[in-house]
């Protein structure tokens, strides 16, 4: 094996040098022992692969990754699958997704079951029976588990720990972050960074997204109370009401999820920025490559400005090539407190709601929060009426409404169109329409693209030039003007450049943000000077802090140069 950093040749899957993973990507599957009851994570290539390191017996193929079935979600699934409630409790029981394996036989419950399931005549049931639940049985075979896979325990902790010192090594230790979501990658990552630098006072933030299950914010603050020296920052959102907004521009979808700007990387931005300023931080995330498609794609130290949300962030992922069990293993050996919402059946805590969840989850929310499940329901249906779906309730049940795309049927939908018409009198000109009047905001909006110079521009006409800030020549003119289509409208005119297209669709995407902007917090995590604030309903540009980066107007870096381009665009 090979280690890029420093060009060495050893037999070690961690470089004895630098302690970079000279092959972190290791290939696991998981086996059966019906001896012992539980399952054991086997290397692809491993050389005693077949055989349980417990008791010696000859295990079985099972599946590629597996979560354990506590007794609060055991319990749940005898009555779904008409047993008799906590007849299962002595048995070994494990689940990938929807599918469930007692003592190693598989049972797959159909999502058809989960959209269906009378969840009133389930939670009845539920509560009748969940006094009688029990933890025996469940304690010895995730004991035994933790025996089992001993050997995979040891080099997920040497791996990861030697990862973290590497990455951190580079980093003041005041400039180290660990980001803590609540859900369990995160508490394992926490777990990891805090032990291999043995450093109980690092700095956590916690986007609160105000869309949390009731379990991660008992779970936040029994972490607080655990950990006494940690310095722990909650980043929310106090200006934005989660409903008000969906009413605005549409529930987030599968592929237009503004919410997470707007409630969580948009508010973390400004924690770090009033921590950090401008400076370069390393954030620990708790990212693993076998959550999805698209995270399979990150790189496990990050700081490329198109994949990194927050651009002060170096991101580093400790756990990125873990798979669910190997989260599992860790905690449930280390004796990790964790967010209760596992215990329950769900296989991922974010926000409650998301559109990313499958039936099970909005099954297990109907079960556990039928109040917060009903308003949500009952809002999505009045949606789909008010964009003309004729079928509300298969189309919301279903969940076909995660799937849509842009601003159909929506009035804020408009605000995103540029309108436009070329001035006949200036060559290079073009006059927009504006959903509001030329104000100050607006000039500030092309603080990017040079000096903002108003005393230079004709006092009769309004005019304000912006000169290019090596050259100090006008590059821009702005002026309000009367159009006799728009209610308001600006006159822009481009001058003294190369490229008058170029610069006319970036003044362009500024005519979309005054028009469009709902407060997303966007432009403030692409400002890696931190240039850009939005406070109120005033969106601000610091000229003082501004370098002309232009990536705020880059399509490379924000399509649009709005990201209410994406959200409300219509065919």
């Amino acid at each position: 094996m090979w280690c890029k950093n420093c060009n060495i040749e050893t037999n070690k899957a961690v470089c004895p040098v630098c302690g970079t993973a000279t092959k972190e990507d290791i290939p696991t599957e998981v086996y059966w022992c019906n001896e012992c009851k539980t399952p054991v994570i086997q290397e692809v290539n491993q050389a005693d692969k077949g055989e349980c390191p417990c008791c010696g017996k000859k295990i079985k193929y099972l599946t590629t990754d597996l979560r354990p079935v506590f007794p609060e979600e055991r319990l749940l699934l005898e009555i779904l699958l008409e047993k008799t409630p906590n007849s299962l409790v002595e048995q070994s029981v494990w689940a990938v997704n929807s599918r469930y394996y007692i003592d190693g036989k598989s049972y797959s419950l159909p999502s058809k079951l989960f959209q269906t399931a009378d969840t009133e005549a389930i939670t009845r049931k539920y509560e009748a029976n969940k006094e009688n639940n029990s933890y025996d049985g469940f304690d010895r075979y995730i004991k035994k588990f933790v025996e089992a896979n001993r050997r995979r325990l040891d080099y997920l902790k040497d791996e990861s720990f030697r990862f973290v010192q590497n990455a951190a090594s580079r980093f003041d230790e005041e400039h180290i972050v660990i980001s803590f979501s609540g859900g369990k990658d995160s508490t394992v990552t926490t777990d990891v960074v805090t032990k291999a630098l043995s450093n109980p006072s690092l700095v956590h933030i916690f986007g609160d997204t105000t869309l949390e299950f009731p379990s991660t914010i008992e779970y936040v603050e029994r972490f607080i109370e655990d950990h006494p020296q940690a310095i722990f920052q909650i980043a929310k959102n106090y200006e934005q009401d989660f409903y008000d907004v969906c009413e605005d521009i549409g529930p987030p979808a599968r592929m237009m999820r503004w919410c997470c700007s707007m409630f969580k990387t948009g508010p973390i931005t400004r924690v770090i920025n009033s921590l950090y300023r401008n400076q370069q931080i390393l954030t620990f995330y708790g990212i693993r490559k076998a959550e999805s498609v698209s995270r399979s794609k990150y790189n496990r130290i990050e700081d490329d400005a198109e994949s990194v949300k927050i651009q002060q962030q170096t991101v580093a992922s400790p756990i990125f090539f873990w798979k669910d069990l190997d989260i599992w293993l860790y905690m449930l050996s280390e004796k990790i407190d964790f967010n209760s919402a596992y215990r329950l059946g769900y296989d991922r805590v974010g926000c409650w709601c998301c559109p990313n969840n499958n039936q099970r989850a909005q099954f297990l929310s109907r079960i556990y929060m039928p109040e917060k499940s009903k308003k949500w329901r009952d809002f999505l249906i009045e949606f789909a009426k008010k964009i003309g779906k004729p079928d509300t309730e298969e189309y919301i049940d279903t969940g076909k409404w995660k799937a849509r795309q842009g601003g159909n049927g929506l009035t804020a939908a408009t605000d995103v169109k540029i309108k436009f018409t070329n001035c006949t009198a200036e060559e290079h000109a073009k006059i927009y329409r504006l959903v509001r009047p030329f104000d100050d905001e607006f000039i500030g909006m092309f603080v990017p693209f040079g000096r903002v110079a108003p005393e230079l521009g004709n006092k009769l006409l309004n005019e304000v030039l912006v000169l290019d800030v090596r050259t100090n020549v006008p590059i821009l003119s702005i002026q309000p003007f009367g159009q006799e289509d728009y209610e308001y409208s600006v006159k822009i005119k481009t001058m003294n450049v190369k490229d008058h297209d170029d610069l006319q669709r970036m003044a362009a995407y500024q005519v979309r943000k005054f028009n469009a902007c709902r407060k997303c917090l966007k432009c403030e995590s692409i400002c890696y000077s931190g240039a850009i604030s939005i406070n109120g309903d005033s969106y601000y540009i610091d000229p003082e802090k501004c370098v002309h980066c232009k990536m705020c107007v880059t399509a490379k870096y924000l399509d649009g140069g709005c990201m209410m381009d994406k959200y409300l665009r219509t065919k």
